[in-house]
């Protein structure tokens, strides 16, 4: 037998035998939502058939606030903002395609996964929940959908909240920062994040366990908060390795960087909040939203990473009270700057 067909089954066998320790199957959709979903869990039905997860919280009588997860996680990201503010706001919050226990679309839906199906979603469900008019947040791939929304549906998005969001051009992460502001000591990014871009390890993704990966990623994103616990990594993996959603992750075409966008029509009032510690979207990022905003209050928070409303949610959800109190509250004193703002 030739050396080549040797070695090419050395390489076949070698490939086998990973994939027989790596591989893991699908968990039942049917456990998964039974785990994940609550009495306040509600279902939408959207024009291409995927079944959209959402929930609808708070004081009904408060001004709406519709909030969406970023990039392999889901709703229960914001778990600690409802708590901390439903007493005064109806807080909306929902799984987009190919996350959570909305999961993936059905066989042949088109486009079911880039950022025109989650602007879709967005509006489909407050359009279906009678919003004409609703603050709009995001964190990380779900602040990209919060400005991509607000430039498409600019009346219907009364302000803004863009948690350590994706940006809209791709030098604002090279954009260099002064000593004083660049404070994060350096951090290893996600590996899971890196490995996603690659087309090799993407071909082979949807058959191994991303146990591993998930850790490392949520250790990295999170700063290393004590909030990652067992709990958080068993959700994070769970709602990832729910029938169908690693094959919708690894489908999402989710380009947002693809070509430069002008964010000067968008003069919503507009929260941006950044942990300086974020090994994901790095902190210069948050000054260039703050320079290319219109009307904005920039908050930095030195000692938290990419989830700040994961890791400190009492003091991240004391400073969304103070913006939506001081645009949405009934005023009766002059106009005065919020107290945490950058000047």
């Amino acid at each position: 037998m030739k050396k080549r067909t040797w070695a090419g089954l050395l390489i076949l066998g070698f490939l086998l035998l990973i994939g027989t320790l790596f591989f893991e199957g699908d968990l039942p959709s049917a456990a998964v939502d039974n785990k994940y979903s609550n009495e306040n869990s509600r279902f939408l039905t959207l024009a291409n058939g995927t079944r959209l997860h959402y929930r609808d919280q708070g004081n009904p009588d408060g001004v709406p606030v519709v909030l969406i997860h970023g990039a392999m996680a889901s709703l229960h990201t914001w778990e600690g903002w409802v708590s901390a503010l439903a007493a005064d706001y109806r807080l909306i919050t929902l799984d987009l395609p190919a996350h959570g226990l909305t999961g993936a679309a059905p066989a042949g839906a088109k486009d079911p996964y880039g950022s025109e199906s989650f602007t879709r979603a967005i509006h489909a469900l407050t359009e279906s929940l009678g919003l004409s008019s609703f603050v709009l947040g995001g964190n990380s791939m779900g602040g990209g959908a919060t400005w991509r929304y607000a430039l498409s549906f600019p009346d219907r998005v009364s302000a803004m909240i863009l948690v350590d969001a994706v940006p809209p051009n791709r030098d604002w992460g090279k954009t260099p920062v002064t000593d004083e502001q660049n404070t994060a000591e350096h951090k290893t990014p996600p590996v899971g994040f890196s490995l996603l871009r690659q087309s090799w390890f993407r071909a082979i993704a949807r058959y191994f366990d991303p146990g591993l990966l998930i850790e490392q990623g949520l250790r990295s994103a999170y700063n290393d908060s004590p909030v990652v616990n067992e709990a958080l990594v068993n959700r994070y993996y769970e709602l990832m390795m729910r029938e169908g959603t690693r094959g919708a992750i690894l489908a999402r075409s989710g380009n947002w960087n693809a070509a430069p966008v002008d964010l000067s029509s968008l003069t919503q009032p507009t929260l941006v909040m950044w942990g300086a510690q974020d090994s994901v979207i790095p902190v210069s990022v948050a000054y260039q939203f703050k320079a290319n905003l219109p009307n904005n209050c920039t908050i930095i928070y030195q000692d938290l990473g990419h989830i700040p409303m994961e890791e400190a949610p009492s003091r991240t959800a004391a400073d969304v009270s103070e913006f939506l109190a001081h645009h949405f509250g009934q005023q009766t004193q002059a106009w005065r700057p919020i107290q945490t703002c950058l000047e």
